[in-house]
């Protein structure tokens, strides 16, 4: 790994250099706090004329990509792609006439420095590369403004830089001599070196991954670019869509049904990737059945408000596979007698559960079958039932209450 100061601008700024934000990274996720903090210090580097401000580093790796050099950023692209938005917010603005800079340079330079790459084709000239949802939100910024995603962070950032870049605080010559005084460590990757190593020390110190981003890490990074890209394309995408970005809690709903325990908020990174490394000695072995298991997996609040909560008293029926195959889909019946009834479990990092208590007999192979009452509405997952040979209990079953569990599909 080989580390050097340079400008920021010389960094981004070769007409034929493309920045790739890799799937395994964590979507843009700046808020406008972040970006009133980096406008605030342009203004201060314009108007107090410093010479430089130091910016961070960035890590990166180049990759060979014929006539065009490619880096895939492992850390910056926060700051690369806030940068971008400022830069794309100039531009736009230069371009409708709203604001003219005393350079009548200024805009061609933006556009073909940091911008775009005016020699690649339409559908990959622009510079900087997001992970699907976010290129798309920031590649319709370089559209009509109705064709933008207003929903998105990038876009409301970007609508952040525009509103204040009119207030002119600075002129836009200022403000772009001010990007040119930004100054960074630039990091680059070589052949030996351990991106997720890197990756995960190099976030411990700033704003806290989620356990979902630490996931998202664990499961693509080890996978060479184009497994990456099919993965994400194929699973988590679509795992990200369904939980709304929720990856976390979606994947701690996942652990406790397959270990039947529910892992603490902090460990799930830690309790997925025992888990994960349990059922394999080689993880790419295992990979791909389990994201193709979390891909099929909706998160249940989609349920609930479809669905009833269940009721002391009501018929219920309970359906699974007691003792496996042999006795595939059997049916038994009962009544719910108490609801959020709290079940210990014994294992470190995990605690009780609240559960629907039930008559319906649930035996081994019934776990994560569905509890449904009489209209055949999913109410809850089977999941335990009590045994005790000295009191001689009988009919006494579990289930996870449907507002906290989920539907395997």
């Amino acid at each position: 790994m080989k580390g050097s100061e340079c400008q920021f601008v010389r960094y981004m700024g070769n007409s034929n250099t493309r920045f790739i934000i890799p799937v395994y990274q964590r979507n843009y996720y700046w808020k406008e706090e972040n970006c009133r903090q980096l406008y605030a210090d342009l203004v201060k580097i314009a108007k107090t004329g410093r010479k430089s401000h130091f910016f961070g580093s960035i890590v990166s790796a180049n990759v060979p990509d014929g006539r065009y050099v490619s880096f895939i950023v492992i850390d910056g692209q926060q700051r690369l792609t806030t940068v971008s938005l400022i830069l794309l917010a100039m531009y736009n603005l230069i371009d409708k006439g709203i604001l003219t800079p005393k350079d009548p340079t200024l805009k061609q330079c933006i556009w073909e420095d940091f911008l775009v790459n005016k020699w690649q084709p339409e559908e990959t000239r622009i510079k900087l590369k997001h992970v699907k949802d976010d290129q798309l939100a920031f590649s319709k910024l370089f559209s009509a403004t109705d064709e933008h995603i207003k929903e998105s962070n990038l876009t409301l950032n970007y609508n952040y830089f525009y509103e204040k870049l009119q207030k002119q605080e600075v002129t836009l010559d200022e403000l772009f001599d001010a990007i040119y005084k930004l100054y960074i460590i630039n990091i680059q990757l070589e052949a030996d070196d351990d991106p997720q190593m890197i990756f995960e020390s190099l976030n411990s110190t700033g704003l806290d991954l989620s356990e979902g981003d630490k996931i998202r890490n664990f499961i693509l990074m080890g996978l060479p670019i184009k497994q990456q890209n099919e993965y994400y394309e194929k699973y988590w995408n679509r795992i990200e869509a369904y939980t709304k970005q929720d990856v976390s809690a979606f994947i701690r709903d996942y652990l406790s049904v397959k270990q039947q325990e529910i892992p603490k908020q902090k460990k799930i990174y830690s309790i997925f990737k025992e888990y994960v490394e349990s059922i394999a000695t080689k993880i790419n072995d295992v990979i791909n059945q389990v994201m193709f298991e979390l891909s099929r997996i909706k998160k249940i609040p989609d349920y609930v408000e479809k669905y009833p909560d269940a009721k002391v008293g009501e018929t219920i029926y309970a359906i699974g596979n007691p003792g496996g195959t042999e006795f595939f889909g059997s049916f038994t019946n009962g009544i719910v007698s108490s609801l959020d009834r709290p079940i210990a479990t014994s294992s470190n990092g995990f605690y009780d559960l609240p559960c629907i208590q039930h008559t319906a007999a649930i035996n081994p192979g019934n776990s994560g079958g569905g509890l449904f009452n009489v209209k055949g509405e999913l109410i809850g997952i089977n999941t335990w039932k009590l045994v005790d040979s000295s009191t001689y209990i009988e009919s006494m079953s579990f289930s996870i209450s449907i507002d906290i569990g989920i539907s395997i599909t």
